[in-house]
């Protein structure tokens, strides 16, 4: 399967007064399948909100392109939605109001019968009916992400991008919006990238799953395939006889390796990075090359200096 997305080694280096510069990372290669969940894991400082801002257009690599469906990335696009930590909903619309905004920003010459029709078909999709005409100040923290993943998801994008977006709700609420996502996800093949501190909402709701190690200087250590079945139902995730050991390898990863990992490998290859199925095999490697003279014009297209 050809991948439909493709981040091409993308630097990120920010100048330090007196210092020369900082670099996050370097040599970044990182790819997805379209319809693939994939989740990003590091601890803070390892660039993981830097790979979203670059994949959303929100900011460019020092070097480096990003290949999205054939075409280098130039800039923010409604082919690209974003649902951040906090709601970033507007607060003198309404639910309807703000999700409706996002649908006349894609199709600006709607009717506005059709626009109301569209942005309600998504507010049903996340459980808001009947929240329709309420503002963001008359509505829980859950609801206010579900008007953001409403929001999103009603322009079609080709990838949902999510920083965090469950990490400041309660427990019930938290598992309660993973398990629409999921869902959603499921349902409409929506290609996913996502950055989380939580292993187990990796585990949950990842195909993928990408392990940074710290920073500055951080790289793409591994990338964990998850051997749970697709159909996993969070009830009885923690049976399945693989999900303690694809847990442990994350922890451990985080806990131990991740700090100590430029020490103890010394031939890491960004272009072929270790393809982990915890508790099934040993590793592969996954070959992050780009093909050569086909898409030569287009990848040059999307390099920064």
């Amino acid at each position: 399967m050809s991948d439909f997305i493709s981040i091409e080694a993308i630097a990120k280096r920010y100048p330090v007064r007196g210092r020369g510069t900082t670099t996050v990372f370097e040599n970044l290669w990182l790819s997805m399948s379209r319809g693939e969940f994939g989740c990003i894991i590091g601890h803070s400082g390892c660039g993981k909100t830097t790979i979203l801002n670059i994949l959303a257009g929100l900011d460019r690599p020092s070097e480096g392109t990003v290949i999205v469906d054939g075409e280098a990335i130039d800039g923010t696009s409604l082919d690209r939605a974003v649902i951040f930590q906090s709601h970033a909903l507007f607060p003198w619309r309404t639910v309807l109001g703000n999700v409706a905004f996002a649908v006349s920003s894609k199709w600006p010459k709607w009717s506005a019968a059709k626009v109301r029709a569209h942005a309600q078909s998504f507010i049903d999709l996340v459980g808001l009916s009947g929240s329709e005409a309420k503002h963001p100040s008359e509505l829980s923290g859950g609801m206010k992400q579900r008007v953001g993943i409403a929001r999103a998801l009603s322009i079609t994008p080709k990838i949902l991008l999510m920083d965090e977006p469950f990490s400041a709700l309660d427990a019930l609420t938290r598992g309660t919006l993973q398990d629409e996502v999921r869902r959603i996800c499921l349902e409409t093949g929506q290609t996913t990238f996502m950055i989380t501190h939580d292993v187990d909402e990796a585990i949950y709701l990842a195909d993928k799953i990408f392990l940074m190690t710290n920073g500055p200087g951080a790289v793409l250590a591994e990338v964990v395939e998850n051997p749970l079945p697709k159909d996993r139902g969070r009830i009885d995730l923690h049976r399945h006889p693989l999900y303690y050991a694809t847990r442990n390898h994350i922890l451990d990863f985080l806990v131990t390796r991740s700090k100590s990992f430029a020490e103890t490998v010394t031939d890491h290859d960004p272009h072929h990075v270790p393809v982990i199925r915890p508790g099934i095999a040993e590793p592969t490697l996954l070959s992050l090359t780009p093909p050569p003279a086909a898409d030569a014009a287009v990848r040059t297209a999307g390099r920064h200096p």
